[in-house]
Protein backbone atom coordinates (compact mmCIF):
# COMPACT_ATOMS: atom_id res chain seq x y z
CA UNK A 1 0.00 0.00 0.00
CA UNK A 2 0.83 3.68 -0.87
CA UNK A 3 0.47 5.56 2.98
CA UNK A 4 0.92 8.78 3.81
CA UNK A 5 0.38 10.28 7.38
CA UNK A 6 -0.79 13.78 7.56
CA UNK A 7 1.04 16.05 10.80
CA UNK A 8 1.45 20.00 11.03
CA UNK A 9 5.02 19.61 12.48
CA UNK A 10 7.22 17.36 14.24
CA UNK A 11 7.41 18.64 17.45
CA UNK A 12 8.22 16.75 20.91
CA UNK A 13 4.40 15.75 21.52
CA UNK A 14 2.98 12.18 22.06
CA UNK A 15 0.59 12.44 18.52
CA UNK A 16 3.71 13.51 16.94
CA UNK A 17 5.69 10.30 18.51
CA UNK A 18 3.47 8.36 17.38
CA UNK A 19 3.39 9.49 13.98
CA UNK A 20 7.16 8.68 13.63
CA UNK A 21 6.51 5.42 15.56
CA UNK A 22 3.68 4.38 12.83
CA UNK A 23 5.86 5.78 9.58
CA UNK A 24 8.42 3.45 10.60
CA UNK A 25 6.76 0.53 11.21
CA UNK A 26 4.34 0.70 8.03
CA UNK A 27 7.92 0.88 6.10
CA UNK A 28 9.17 -1.98 7.91
CA UNK A 29 6.28 -4.08 6.59
CA UNK A 30 7.17 -3.36 2.87
CA UNK A 31 5.01 -0.38 1.92
CA UNK A 32 5.59 2.65 0.38
CA UNK A 33 5.05 5.54 3.35
CA UNK A 34 5.72 9.25 3.30
CA UNK A 35 4.75 11.87 5.83
CA UNK A 36 3.24 15.30 4.72
CA UNK A 37 3.81 17.97 7.29
CA UNK A 38 2.27 21.69 7.20
CA UNK A 39 5.66 23.41 8.73
CA UNK A 40 9.46 22.07 8.58
CA UNK A 41 11.37 21.56 11.35
CA UNK A 42 10.34 20.05 14.39
CA UNK A 43 12.52 18.90 17.63
CA UNK A 44 11.64 14.94 15.76
CA UNK A 45 12.61 15.73 12.40
CA UNK A 46 15.67 13.80 12.77
CA UNK A 47 14.06 10.78 13.91
CA UNK A 48 11.83 10.52 10.44
CA UNK A 49 14.38 9.37 7.91
CA UNK A 50 14.84 6.96 6.02
CA UNK A 51 11.20 7.38 5.97
CA UNK A 52 10.79 10.31 2.99
CA UNK A 53 9.02 14.12 4.74
CA UNK A 54 7.36 16.42 2.51
CA UNK A 55 6.82 19.97 3.74
CA UNK A 56 4.46 21.97 2.27
CA UNK A 57 4.95 25.40 3.87
CA UNK A 58 7.89 26.66 1.77
CA UNK A 59 9.52 28.57 5.34
CA UNK A 60 8.36 28.35 8.67
CA UNK A 61 5.48 30.55 8.92
CA UNK A 62 4.43 29.58 12.62
CA UNK A 63 0.89 28.58 11.43
CA UNK A 64 -0.12 25.47 12.42
CA UNK A 65 -3.06 25.07 10.04
CA UNK A 66 -1.39 26.85 6.65
CA UNK A 67 -1.14 23.53 4.47
CA UNK A 68 -0.55 25.18 0.93
CA UNK A 69 -0.67 22.91 -1.75
CA UNK A 70 -2.21 20.23 0.36
CA UNK A 71 -4.47 18.48 -1.78
CA UNK A 72 -2.05 18.94 -5.25
CA UNK A 73 0.83 17.27 -3.11
CA UNK A 74 -1.26 14.18 -2.44
CA UNK A 75 -3.05 14.15 -5.40
CA UNK A 76 0.69 14.36 -7.04
CA UNK A 77 1.46 11.11 -4.88
CA UNK A 78 -1.63 9.50 -5.09
CA UNK A 79 -1.76 7.35 -1.41
CA UNK A 80 -4.00 4.80 -0.89
CA UNK A 81 -4.21 5.88 2.28
CA UNK A 82 -4.25 8.87 4.28
CA UNK A 83 -3.59 9.25 8.16
CA UNK A 84 -4.34 12.39 9.95
CA UNK A 85 -2.87 12.84 12.55
CA UNK A 86 -2.91 15.77 14.71
CA UNK A 87 -5.75 18.21 15.51
CA UNK A 88 -4.53 20.14 12.51
CA UNK A 89 -4.14 17.58 10.62
CA UNK A 90 -7.45 16.48 11.01
CA UNK A 91 -9.30 19.82 10.41
CA UNK A 92 -8.03 19.13 6.70
CA UNK A 93 -8.94 15.64 6.41
CA UNK A 94 -12.99 16.38 5.27
CA UNK A 95 -11.12 18.44 2.78
CA UNK A 96 -8.75 15.79 1.48
CA UNK A 97 -11.44 13.44 1.62
CA UNK A 98 -13.75 15.43 -1.39
CA UNK A 99 -10.94 16.38 -3.54
CA UNK A 100 -9.42 12.68 -3.43
CA UNK A 101 -12.47 10.04 -3.28
CA UNK A 102 -11.36 7.20 -4.30
CA UNK A 103 -8.64 7.23 -1.21
CA UNK A 104 -8.94 5.95 2.00
CA UNK A 105 -8.87 8.89 4.59
CA UNK A 106 -8.50 8.17 7.95
CA UNK A 107 -9.32 10.61 11.15
CA UNK A 108 -7.84 10.21 14.22
CA UNK A 109 -9.03 10.86 17.93
CA UNK A 110 -6.33 11.65 20.23
CA UNK A 111 -7.10 14.85 22.06
CA UNK A 112 -8.83 15.17 25.26
CA UNK A 113 -9.91 18.96 24.65
CA UNK A 114 -12.71 20.59 23.00
CA UNK A 115 -12.44 19.92 19.26
CA UNK A 116 -12.41 23.16 16.54
CA UNK A 117 -15.35 23.17 14.19
CA UNK A 118 -13.51 21.94 11.01
CA UNK A 119 -12.49 19.21 12.86
CA UNK A 120 -15.80 17.85 13.89
CA UNK A 121 -17.10 18.36 10.21
CA UNK A 122 -14.08 16.34 9.27
CA UNK A 123 -15.17 13.66 11.28
CA UNK A 124 -18.43 13.15 9.37
CA UNK A 125 -16.55 13.13 5.87
CA UNK A 126 -13.90 10.59 6.88
CA UNK A 127 -14.06 6.92 5.59
CA UNK A 128 -13.47 5.69 9.10
CA UNK A 129 -11.67 7.40 12.32
CA UNK A 130 -9.51 5.98 14.45
CA UNK A 131 -9.76 6.86 18.67
CA UNK A 132 -6.71 6.13 20.78
CA UNK A 133 -8.75 5.49 24.06
CA UNK A 134 -12.52 3.61 24.61
CA UNK A 135 -13.15 6.90 26.24
CA UNK A 136 -12.52 8.72 22.85
CA UNK A 137 -14.31 6.18 21.06
CA UNK A 138 -17.32 7.15 23.82
CA UNK A 139 -16.83 10.88 22.60
CA UNK A 140 -16.89 10.49 19.24
CA UNK A 141 -20.13 8.14 19.14
CA UNK A 142 -22.06 9.89 22.32
CA UNK A 143 -21.16 14.02 21.45
CA UNK A 144 -20.59 13.42 18.08
CA UNK A 145 -22.51 11.37 16.65
CA UNK A 146 -20.75 8.97 14.65
CA UNK A 147 -22.03 5.42 14.14
CA UNK A 148 -20.28 2.93 16.02
CA UNK A 149 -19.28 1.22 12.86
CA UNK A 150 -16.94 4.32 11.94
CA UNK A 151 -15.21 4.14 14.78
CA UNK A 152 -11.99 1.94 16.20
CA UNK A 153 -10.24 2.18 19.24
CA UNK A 154 -6.19 1.71 18.45
CA UNK A 155 -4.17 2.66 21.46
CA UNK A 156 -0.89 4.60 21.42
CA UNK A 157 1.98 1.84 21.27
CA UNK A 158 5.38 2.01 23.37
CA UNK A 159 7.51 4.26 21.56
CA UNK A 160 10.36 3.12 24.06
CA UNK A 161 10.20 0.03 24.71
CA UNK A 162 12.39 -1.60 27.16
CA UNK A 163 14.88 -4.08 26.11
CA UNK A 164 15.14 -7.15 28.50
CA UNK A 165 14.47 -6.94 32.16
CA UNK A 166 14.36 -3.71 34.37
CA UNK A 167 17.43 -2.12 34.58
CA UNK A 168 19.23 -1.63 38.00
CA UNK A 169 17.82 2.32 39.19
CA UNK A 170 20.40 4.52 38.20
CA UNK A 171 21.13 6.41 41.12
CA UNK A 172 23.90 8.18 39.30
CA UNK A 173 21.59 10.15 37.86
CA UNK A 174 20.10 10.54 40.74
CA UNK A 175 23.24 12.28 42.41
CA UNK A 176 23.38 14.77 39.30
CA UNK A 177 19.92 16.14 40.66
CA UNK A 178 20.85 16.08 44.37
CA UNK A 179 18.89 12.57 44.83
CA UNK A 180 19.48 10.35 47.19
CA UNK A 181 19.38 6.20 48.17
CA UNK A 182 16.18 7.31 50.38
CA UNK A 183 15.00 9.80 48.05
CA UNK A 184 11.68 9.43 46.66
CA UNK A 185 12.29 10.64 42.99
CA UNK A 186 8.09 11.81 40.88
CA UNK A 187 8.76 11.61 37.43
CA UNK A 188 6.39 13.70 34.84
CA UNK A 189 7.26 13.29 31.69
CA UNK A 190 5.71 15.67 29.02
CA UNK A 191 5.31 19.51 27.36
CA UNK A 192 4.87 22.26 30.12
CA UNK A 193 1.41 23.61 29.06
CA UNK A 194 -1.38 24.23 31.00
CA UNK A 195 -3.39 21.52 30.43
CA UNK A 196 -1.11 19.14 31.74
CA UNK A 197 -1.37 20.73 35.08
CA UNK A 198 2.28 20.39 36.26
CA UNK A 199 1.68 22.98 38.24
CA UNK A 200 -0.66 21.00 41.04
CA UNK A 201 1.95 18.34 41.02
CA UNK A 202 4.01 20.98 42.57
CA UNK A 203 1.39 21.64 44.83
CA UNK A 204 0.51 18.20 45.76
CA UNK A 205 4.25 17.22 46.29
CA UNK A 206 5.04 20.59 48.61
CA UNK A 207 2.53 18.86 51.18
CA UNK A 208 3.35 15.50 51.16
CA UNK A 209 4.20 14.37 54.73
CA UNK A 210 7.84 16.36 56.04
CA UNK A 211 9.02 12.84 56.94
CA UNK A 212 9.53 11.83 53.20
CA UNK A 213 12.05 12.95 51.63
CA UNK A 214 11.27 13.91 47.89
CA UNK A 215 11.84 15.21 44.61
CA UNK A 216 9.30 16.02 41.37
CA UNK A 217 11.44 15.82 38.19
CA UNK A 218 9.62 17.52 35.31
CA UNK A 219 10.82 16.18 31.82
CA UNK A 220 9.82 19.02 28.93
CA UNK A 221 9.16 22.27 27.76
CA UNK A 222 6.56 24.69 26.94
CA UNK A 223 4.87 28.31 27.88
CA UNK A 224 3.75 27.02 31.19
CA UNK A 225 7.34 26.52 32.51
CA UNK A 226 7.58 30.05 34.06
CA UNK A 227 4.38 29.44 36.27
CA UNK A 228 5.66 25.74 37.82
CA UNK A 229 8.33 27.89 38.76
CA UNK A 230 6.42 30.73 40.04
CA UNK A 231 4.32 27.95 41.66
CA UNK A 232 7.58 26.00 42.84
CA UNK A 233 9.00 29.12 44.68
CA UNK A 234 5.79 30.40 45.69
CA UNK A 235 5.62 26.71 47.75
CA UNK A 236 9.06 26.64 49.31
CA UNK A 237 10.23 23.91 47.06
CA UNK A 238 12.37 25.20 44.30
CA UNK A 239 15.11 22.65 45.51
CA UNK A 240 13.47 19.91 44.85
CA UNK A 241 11.58 20.63 41.86
CA UNK A 242 14.15 19.94 38.94
CA UNK A 243 12.86 21.19 35.24
CA UNK A 244 15.01 18.88 32.99
CA UNK A 245 13.88 20.16 29.62
CA UNK A 246 13.30 18.54 26.78
CA UNK A 247 14.44 14.69 26.56
CA UNK A 248 14.54 12.81 23.20
CA UNK A 249 14.34 9.44 24.59
CA UNK A 250 13.38 9.68 28.48
CA UNK A 251 14.27 6.21 29.25
CA UNK A 252 17.27 6.73 31.60
CA UNK A 253 14.60 9.01 33.42
CA UNK A 254 12.62 5.96 34.09
CA UNK A 255 15.31 4.24 34.98
CA UNK A 256 16.04 6.28 38.05
CA UNK A 257 12.76 7.54 39.13
CA UNK A 258 10.41 6.18 42.15
CA UNK A 259 7.22 7.01 41.07
CA UNK A 260 5.29 8.21 37.26
CA UNK A 261 2.53 11.06 38.80
CA UNK A 262 0.53 12.84 36.06
CA UNK A 263 -1.99 15.73 36.40
CA UNK A 264 -3.63 16.32 32.95
CA UNK A 265 -7.19 17.42 32.72
CA UNK A 266 -7.06 16.87 28.88
CA UNK A 267 -5.77 13.25 28.32
CA UNK A 268 -7.15 11.27 25.75
CA UNK A 269 -4.60 8.33 26.19
CA UNK A 270 -1.46 9.15 28.26
CA UNK A 271 2.49 8.06 26.89
CA UNK A 272 4.05 9.07 29.63
CA UNK A 273 2.32 6.60 31.80
CA UNK A 274 2.50 3.83 29.46
CA UNK A 275 6.19 4.24 28.71
CA UNK A 276 7.08 4.77 32.45
CA UNK A 277 5.14 1.97 33.53
CA UNK A 278 6.60 -0.40 30.78
CA UNK A 279 9.73 0.39 31.92
CA UNK A 280 8.70 -0.46 35.83
CA UNK A 281 7.38 2.06 37.55
CA UNK A 282 4.20 2.54 39.85
CA UNK A 283 1.99 5.18 38.56
CA UNK A 284 -0.42 7.86 40.01
CA UNK A 285 -2.57 10.50 38.45
CA UNK A 286 -5.79 11.83 38.07
CA UNK A 287 -8.67 10.19 36.17
CA UNK A 288 -8.70 12.74 32.87
CA UNK A 289 -9.93 11.09 29.47
CA UNK A 290 -8.46 7.57 29.01
CA UNK A 291 -5.97 7.47 31.88
CA UNK A 292 -8.19 4.85 33.21
CA UNK A 293 -7.47 3.05 30.54
CA UNK A 294 -3.22 3.10 30.97
CA UNK A 295 -3.38 1.88 34.32
CA UNK A 296 -4.78 -0.65 36.58
CA UNK A 297 -5.73 0.90 39.38
CA UNK A 298 -4.99 -0.36 42.28
CA UNK A 299 -3.01 -2.91 40.88
CA UNK A 300 0.15 -1.08 38.52
CA UNK A 301 -1.08 2.74 40.13
CA UNK A 302 -3.54 4.96 41.44
CA UNK A 303 -6.34 6.82 39.41
CA UNK A 304 -7.43 9.39 41.29
CA UNK A 305 -10.81 11.72 41.24
CA UNK A 306 -9.78 14.79 39.28
CA UNK A 307 -8.51 17.61 41.35
CA UNK A 308 -8.68 15.38 44.50
CA UNK A 309 -5.26 16.47 45.88
CA UNK A 310 -5.79 14.83 48.91
CA UNK A 311 -6.45 11.62 47.52
CA UNK A 312 -3.49 11.68 45.32
CA UNK A 313 -1.27 12.52 48.31
CA UNK A 314 -2.59 9.45 49.89
CA UNK A 315 -1.65 7.39 47.09
CA UNK A 316 1.94 8.71 46.92
CA UNK A 317 2.06 8.02 50.53
CA UNK A 318 1.02 4.61 50.29
CA UNK A 319 3.77 3.93 48.49
CA UNK A 320 6.71 6.54 49.84
CA UNK A 321 6.74 4.29 52.75
CA UNK A 322 6.88 1.03 51.06
CA UNK A 323 9.71 -0.13 48.60
CA UNK A 324 8.06 -3.28 48.47
CA UNK A 325 4.66 -1.81 47.33
CA UNK A 326 6.48 0.15 44.71
CA UNK A 327 8.53 -2.94 43.36
CA UNK A 328 5.17 -5.00 43.37
CA UNK A 329 3.37 -2.33 41.53
CA UNK A 330 6.09 -1.92 39.21
CA UNK A 331 6.11 -5.47 38.41
CA UNK A 332 2.76 -5.76 37.40
CA UNK A 333 3.08 -2.58 35.58
CA UNK A 334 5.61 -3.75 33.87
CA UNK A 335 3.80 -6.77 32.64
CA UNK A 336 0.54 -4.59 32.20
CA UNK A 337 2.29 -2.37 29.98
CA UNK A 338 4.66 -4.39 27.48
CA UNK A 339 0.94 -6.72 26.93
CA UNK A 340 -1.03 -4.09 26.15
CA UNK A 341 0.82 -1.41 24.23
CA UNK A 342 2.94 -3.51 21.86
CA UNK A 343 4.52 -1.67 19.14
CA UNK A 344 4.43 -4.03 16.73
CA UNK A 345 0.40 -5.45 17.65
CA UNK A 346 -0.67 -1.45 17.24
CA UNK A 347 0.91 -0.85 13.99
CA UNK A 348 -0.26 -4.34 12.52
CA UNK A 349 -3.89 -2.80 13.47
CA UNK A 350 -3.69 0.14 11.58
CA UNK A 351 -2.35 -1.78 8.68
CA UNK A 352 -5.61 -4.50 8.90
CA UNK A 353 -8.39 -1.31 9.51
CA UNK A 354 -6.79 0.07 6.15
CA UNK A 355 -7.09 -3.41 3.92
CA UNK A 356 -10.15 -3.84 5.34
CA UNK A 357 -11.30 -0.68 4.44
CA UNK A 358 -9.91 -0.40 0.96
CA UNK A 359 -11.68 -3.83 0.33
CA UNK A 360 -14.83 -2.50 1.15
CA UNK A 361 -14.96 -0.11 -1.26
Amino acid sequence: MKITLLQDILRSGGTERQSVLLAHAFAASGHQVQVITFRPGGTLSATLAPVPRRCLQPFDTGFNWLAPRLVATLRASAPDVVLCMGRMANCHAGRVKGALPDTVVIGTMRTGKKLPWSFRRSLRQVDHVVANSAESAGILVRDYRLTEKRVSVIHNALVFPPQGAIAVRDESLRRQHGAGPQTLVLLCVGMLRPEKNQRALIEIAAMLDTGINWQLWLAGEGDARAGCKETAKKMGVQDRVKFLGFQSDPTPLYHAADIAVLASKAESLSNFLIEAQAHGLPAVAYAAGGVAECIQNNVTGAVITADDATGFREALTHFAHSTERRTEAGRKAKAFARAAFDPARQAQAYLDLFTRLRSAR
